[in-house]
């Protein structure tokens, strides 16, 4: 099929390379003209392992190609929109404003029985009132919705052997079966492979995908609030998720308590799904997605009042390093990270913050030029007096106490992803400390 991507930044990317795998004529568009050129020279806009690849080889197969001219667009008969919706900066529901130009863009390149589909995450009901919209703008193309489920540092193969696929189609009978025929057509490798496949109506592929967010945050803020009681009791939280976990229905999967969740999705996708729920009148339904938020952001105040008691509580003037930047491993995205946010927080302590990641670190600098960056892990540490583990990159999950004390100042540590092992540090002279942990 001939595809355009609308949207090239980091699910358009990715989801515009694996198009072209499956051997579609692919064209990605943005209005951005150095991500373009970047793309075309085969280099990702974002570090996702296997995408450089994935892009050469799409691009030397000549299937795969980007532009910024709109105009480049047509003559595809699908058309995918992944632009992003990010949190509005005056309140928690989503921003839509690309999403709009997007379909404002394409519309004119569009043809009747083109098919257009929603890949962004939007609030309930945005799929409709984009498609009353592209009946206007142009006669005859269709619109369907796609969620998509991506996993940051898992994204290409996420993207090419995906574990669902939902098809959210328009009520009139006619225009399902066109954009069900398409989305077959252009799904067909995934589809050959026995991947689950759920046809269903706009709202329920809207829904599918937030809630799907909602459901993770809640688990994961759940196991952080045992991590609170843990903490006054004496209890370790560690061991009590290995337990609940054993359960089959509760799964061991996304209980391990530490800083909590980050990122580009989920923070802001349960602030605007709130925000939608209360639009539609059924606040009440998600209004524990608030607790689930909250218990989020705690955790980094309570690491770093860990912190602060490894440092006898006087953080100012005091040498941390801090281990991740990253809001989780395998990935250089720094949005809502709470290591970065760890980073500044001691930094407006008074500490002398050397933060160090594999791959976030110049997306760091550019929100917060205040650190002290360093590109290598001994460099960070060598004379300091805490760590602060934040992003569990396997480098730092996997350090030997012993070697390590012999760089410090102090052998002072704090876990914030409960990665080590407390009883093998504390015999290498350390203090230790966890979330949740005794």
């Amino acid at each position: 099929m001939r595809v355009a991507v609308v949207g090239c930044g980091y699910l358009g990317a990715v989801h515009a390379a694996a198009m072209a795998e499956f051997g579609h004529d692919v064209i990605g568009f943005d209005v951005d003209e150095r991500k373009i050129a970047a793309l075309r020279a085969g280099e990702p806009p974002i570090f996702e392992p296997g995408l450089p690849e994935l892009l050469s080889a799409g691009i030397s197969s000549g299937r795969l190609n980007f532009s910024s001219d709109v105009a480049d667009i047509a003559g595809a008969s699908l058309s995918f929109l992944t632009v992003g919706t990010p949190q509005l900066k005056d309140g928690r529901a989503a921003d839509l404003s690309y999403v709009d130009a997007a379909i404002t863009a394409l519309a004119g390149q569009l043809r009747p029985g083109d098919v257009v589909v929603g890949k962004s995450t939007v609030p309930i009901g945005t799929a409709a009132r984009l498609a009353a919209r592209l009946d206007d703008l142009a006669p005859g193309a269709v619109l369907a919705w796609n969620p998509e489920f991506l996993r940051e540092g898992w994204a290409v193969q996420d993207s090419l052997a995906p574990n669902r696929l939902v098809f959210g189609l328009p009520p009139a009978a006619d225009r399902a079966h066109l954009a069900e025929a398409a989305l077959r057509e252009v799904f067909a490798r995934p589809l050959a492979n026995d991947t689950p496949l759920i046809v269903t109506d706009y709202a329920t592929a809207e829904l599918v995908k937030v809630s799907a967010n909602a459901f993770l945050a809640t688990k994961i803020s759940f196991i952080n609030a045992m991590a609170e009681i843990a903490e006054v009791t004496g209890a370790d939280v560690t061991q009590l998720a290995d337990a609940i976990g054993y359960d089959d229905r509760i799964g061991r999967r996304y209980l391990g308590a530490g800083v909590g969740f980050g990122g580009g999705c989920l923070p802001k996708d349960i602030r605007a799904f709130r925000a939608r729920a209360e639009e539609l009148g059924r606040g009440e339904s998600v209004a524990f997605l608030a607790q689930v938020d909250a218990i989020n952001l705690r955790r980094r105040k309570r690491l770093v009042a860990h912190v602060i008691d490894l440092l006898d509580g006087t953080p100012h003037g005091k040498v941390v390093a801090v281990l991740g930047l990253a809001f989780k491993p395998q990935s250089d995205d720094v949005r809502d990270s709470p290591a970065l946010d760890i980073a500044v927080r001691l930094h407006g302590l008074g500490a002398v913050v050397r933060a160090t990641d594999p791959k976030a670190i110049e997306n760091s600098r550019a929100l917060h030029p205040q650190l002290d960056y360093r590109e290598s892990f001994e460099d960070a540490v060598t004379g300091a007096d805490a760590l602060v583990l934040v992003t569990e990159w396997d480098e730092y999950r996997y350090l030997d106490p012993d070697a390590v004390g012999e760089l410090v100042a102090g052998r002072n540590v704090a876990d914030g992803r409960n990665s080590y092992d407390p009883a093998r540090w504390r015999a290498a002279g350390w203090r230790y400390r966890g979330l949740g942990r005794p």
